[in-house]
């Protein structure tokens, strides 16, 4: 690592960047129409945008494909923070690395768009590859760049804000570019105030409805399942390099070593962003046939935090009882969580819930495993008592829905 600081809000760092937190993730999937009704209507994300790919790249990539649209899914007020894509589409526009790589981005957050920027430009200086940078449907600036194992990182800043209406920007608006920006640029209002005066009317963007009935109790609010999504990540990858996987999440992005287990005699590394215990997880290749899981994905699960405990044993029993499969997984997998419930997507994905996730404070310990909560599998208590950081970390900024 070079000796080199940047200053990133006045603040000197070993990069010209801090990245914040995990902001979206997509998986690539063979019929999105299908594997909607499972992130949509079963674990209640909301559909901010979608794209035809059929109509903006018609082509023989696409015959015999069930649904040919990109959905962007949010559980928040983010644009996105779920995207489904087309497999054969993003075989064909951007071939992975790998025949096995389903995921199509993992998306970090930054601070501002300098940071954007300038990481893009360090990248350059360190002959590290940079697949494309500008801007997309989401308003959200980026710079997206492969790791050494092929998976698709993303830095990125500004993403949209979906309000009380429910409405997305119109297409009219939709800030698209290929490029990075002279700076300072001019603010998300001012483009705003630029359309508006340009007659476009900015109230007709895409907005969703639940249609389904809400029935159920959540907090004290009526929602059309027994639990509300608060929070997205981590990610566990299966990797070809372990070594050249850590070195580039902590030495080239920054991210930090919480914890290190073994699984099988494998090595596995919980690596973090913030406070959380880990954002992303990073196994050996060999260990996806020892656990048994898809051999047709790298993705071992992807992380979904609902509001609580109470709500984590409804998902599990709202679930099972919609036919969904439902797997068991070695608690090592999951440090710094306690209970899950591990889910398969009709694409083969398999979404972890969880309630809690440990917190690291600014010493960056965590904590002993004698210290955490014990778990048995297959038990599920009715009520747990707190330990120090239940329900610590990011808040869900509301309202449930």
């Amino acid at each position: 690592m070079s000796s080199e600081k940047f200053s990133v809000g006045g603040i000197l760092y070993d990069r010209p960047f801090k990245i914040r937190r995990l902001n979206h993730f997509g998986v690539s999937a063979d019929n999105t129409g299908e594997s909607l009704k499972f992130y949509r209507d079963l674990l209640g994300f909301y559909v901010s945008d979608s794209i035809d790919t059929a109509v903006t790249h018609p082509g023989p990539w696409l015959d015999g494909v069930p649904d040919t649209n990109v959905y962007f899914l949010r559980h928040n007020s983010d644009h996105h923070t779920f995207v489904l894509m087309p497999r054969p589409w993003i075989e064909h526009f951007e071939p992975p690395l790998r025949a096995d790589l389903t995921v199509n981005q993992i998306t970090w957050q930054v601070g501002s768009l300098r940071e954007v920027v300038e990481a893009r430009k360090w990248f350059v200086t360190l002959g590290q590859k940079v697949d494309r940078h500008g801007r997309d449907p989401g308003s959200n600036w980026h710079t997206y760049f492969p790791d050494p194992t092929g998976h698709t990182n993303e830095l990125e800043y500004g993403i949209e804000q979906v309000g009380w209406d429910g409405l997305s920007k119109p297409n009219a608006i939709w800030p698209w570019r290929n490029d990075h920006p002279e700076l300072p640029f001019k603010s998300e209002v001012t483009e705003i105030a630029e359309a508006h005066a340009n007659g476009i009317d900015i109230l007709s963007g895409h907005r969703w409805i639940d249609k389904l009935p809400k029935t159920y109790d959540v907090g004290g609010v009526f929602l059309a399942r027994p639990f509300k999504p608060v929070r997205i990540g981590p990610a566990s990858i299966f990797v070809a390099d372990m070594d050249a996987a850590l070195s580039f999440y902590t030495e080239r992005l920054g991210l930090s070593v919480s914890e290190e287990t073994s699984v099988s005699g494998k090595r596995v590394v919980f690596l973090r962003a913030n406070t959380e215990h880990h954002s992303l997880v990073l196994l050996p290749l060999e260990l996806r046939s020892i656990l048994g899981v898809r051999e047709g994905s790298t993705l071992l699960t992807f992380g979904v935090q609902l509001g609580s405990y109470e709500q984590l044993r409804a998902a599990k029993d709202f679930l099972q009882q919609r036919g969904v499969k439902l797997i068991d997984l070695p608690q090592e997998l999951h440090l710094g969580i306690d209970y899950v419930v591990h889910a398969v997507a009709p694409d083969g994905h398999v979404i972890q819930l969880y309630y809690y996730m440990e917190q690291v404070g600014w010493d960056g310990q965590v904590r002993k495993p004698a210290e955490r909560r014990r778990v048995v599998r297959g038990v599920w208590p009715d009520t747990l008592e707190p330990l120090s950081d239940t329900y610590g970390g990011e808040t869900f900024g509301g309202p449930l829905g």
